[in-house]
C-alpha cells in the first residue's frame, strides 16, 4: 500500500469515527455539584450537553462537609427544594486550643449533599441535557477544520461514547480527568477529609470547627448538625495515613461525641460495614491553566477551594455557572478556541478571593502555638463576621497589650485569612 492510498484509510477512519459520534455542544466530565450546576446553567442558556459520570448513581459516596450559605444560593440564583436540605444552621462558630469560641454568623444550609446533587441533575435534564451515568472519560482527540480547531472527539469506557463535543467540561474533581489526559497542569498537592455519621450530638444549629493542632496539626476537625440529631464528625488533615486515627482519638476525647453511635450515611446500603467517607482536596490553588481549546475547568478540577477551611462546593457551583456562560458565547460566535475561552480565568479571577493572601494567613496561623492561637482568639470579638476597620484596630491594641510579640509574627495575615472564609468570600 502506497502513502497516498494509507492517508486515504486513516482519513476515512477518521470520518468513520466522527460519522458515528454523538455531537453536542458541551460535555460536562463528572455529575457532582460543579458538573451538575455546569450542566443546568449550559442547558438553561440553550446548549445541547451531555453529562457523563463515571459512577452509577449521582451523589455517592459523598465527599464533603455538605454545608452551602445563604450568599451562595442567592449568588447561584438557585430555589433549593425542601427534599435537599437537612437542616438551617446560623452559621460558623471556630472553637481555638483553649476552648475560647468565636462566631462567623451567617446562616445557610446543611444538605442531604447526595440529593442535592441528583437534584441539580434532574434540573439539567428537564432543560434538555443528557445524563449519561457508568461512562468514563479516557482519550480526547483535538478536530480540526481546514486548520482551524472546533472540538474534541473524546472516547472512553461505557455506551455513550465517542463523543463529538464543541467544548469540554472538567468537573472530575481532584481527578482532574481533561487536564491529565491533556496535561494541562501538574497534579496538586492534596490533602484528606475523612468524616463520621453520628447520632444523638448535641447542637444549637451552628457548624462547630475545631482547630486544634493536637489532632490535626495543619487542618481542622468538625461537628456539622443535620436533622433527627445526626451530624457529621471529621476532619482535613495533610497526614492522609493518619486521619481515621486522629479522628478516633479526637471522639474518644470529647464527652459530647464519645458516648455517641457512629452509623452508615443513609446513602450507603445497610448492609455494609460501618466506616467513615470523604475524599481528597486540592490545596496547590487554582491551576495555572483552566482553560484551552475546547476545554474549561471547574471546582476541584481546576483547583478552587478556599484554603482555611478548604470549602469548595460555592466555588465549584459558581466556575460552572462561569463556565456555562463562556460556553455559550463561545458557541454563538462559532470559535472554540482558547483565545475566546480566555474570558474565562478573567471571570473567575475577579470575582474569587485572593488564594495566595489567604495562604500566608493561613500559614501564619498553623506557624502559631496552641497558647497563642488561643490569646489572639481571646482578643477576637464574640461576633467576627462584620469586623470592619474598627473592631480590627481593636484586636490590634488587645494584642499589643496581652502579646506584643504576636503583632510582629504574622497575625495580619492570619486574622485576614478568617475574614476571606466568610461566604460571601466563597468560604463556605
Amino acid at each position: 500500500m502506497n502513502i497516498l492510498s494509507s492517508k486515504r484509510l486513516v482519513d476515512a477512519l477518521v470520518f468513520f469515527r466522527l460519522f458515528m459520534a454523538t455531537t453536542c455542544d458541551v460535555l460536562v466530565v463528572g455529575a457532582g455539584p460543579g458538573g451538575g450546576s455546569a450542566a443546568l446553567h449550559a442547558s438553561r442558556l440553550g446548549l445541547d450537553v451531555m453529562v457523563i459520570e463515571d459512577h452509577n448513581e449521582i451523589g455517592t459516596p459523598v465527599h464533603c462537609g455538605e454545608c452551602i450559605s445563604d450568599v451562595a444560593v442567592s449568588n447561584l440564583d438557585l430555589e433549593l427544594p425542601v427534599e435537599v436540605i437537612s437542616k438551617r444552621v446560623h452559621g460558623i462558630r471556630v472553637i481555638f486550643p483553649d476552648g475560647t469560641k468565636k462566631c462567623l454568623t451567617e446562616k445557610g444550609y446543611v444538605l442531604e449533599k447526595h440529593l442535592f446533587e441528583q437534584w441539580l441533575m434532574e434540573q439539567a435534564v428537564d432543560f434538555g441535557a443528557k445524563f449519561f451515568p457508568d461512562n468514563k472519560l479516557q482519550t480526547m482527540e483535538r478536530i480540526e477544520e481546514d486548520g482551524r480547531f472546533v472540538g474534541h472527539l473524546c472516547n472512553g469506557k461505557g455506551d455513550a461514547f465517542p463523543i463529538r463535543a464543541r467544548i469540554v467540561i472538567d468537573a472530575s474533581g481532584v481527578a482532574g480527568v481533561c487536564s491529565k489526559i491533556l496535561e494541562l497542569n501538574e497534579r496538586p498537592k492534596v490533602i484528606a477529609g475523612m468524616q463520621y455519621e453520628m447520632l444523638e450530638v448535641p447542637t444549637d444549629d451552628y457548624l462547630d470547627f475545631y482547630i486544634w493542632p493536637e489532632y490535626v496539626e495543619k487542618g481542622y476537625l468538625w461537628m456539622i448538625p443535620k436533622c433527627d440529631g445526626r451530624a457529621n464528625v471529621g476532619l482535613v488533615t495533610e497526614d492522609k495515613s493518619g486521619a481515621v486515627k486522629e479522628l478516633d482519638r479526637f471522639i474518644s476525647d470529647m464527652p459530647e461525641f464519645n458516648q455517641l453511635e457512629i452509623v452508615n450515611p443513609p446513602w450507603r446500603d445497610d448492609g455494609r460495614k460501618i466506616r467513615g467517607f470523604g475524599g481528597t482536596i486540592p490545596i496547590s490553588g487554582p491551576h495555572k491553566r483552566t482553560h484551552s481549546d475546547g476545554v474549561l475547568l471547574i471546582g476541584d478540577a481546576a483547583g478552587f477551594t478556599s484554603p482555611l477551611f478548604e470549602g469548595g462546593s460555592h466555588l465549584a457551583l459558581k466556575s460552572a455557572q462561569f463556565a456555562a456562560i463562556t460556553a455559550a458565547d463561545a458557541i454563538s460566535k462559532d470559535d472554540v478556541s482558547a483565545s475566546v475561552l480566555g474570558s474565562y480565568p478573567q471571570k473567575w479571577k475577579s470575582e474569587f478571593p485572593p488564594y495566595e493572601k489567604i495562604l500566608r494567613g493561613k500559614s501564619a496561623l498553623y506557624s502559631l502555638s496552641e497558647q497563642d492561637m488561643s490569646i489572639m482568639a481571646r482578643c477576637f470579638p464574640e461576633e467576627m463576621s462584620n469586623m470592619g476597620v474598627s473592631g480590627k484596630s481593636m484586636v490590634v491594641l488587645r494584642l499589643l497589650l496581652r502579646r506584643p510579640s504576636l503583632f510582629f509574627r504574622r497575625i495580619i495575615p492570619a486574622m485576614l485569612a478568617f475574614g476571606y472564609s466568610r461566604a460571601k468570600h466563597y468560604g463556605w
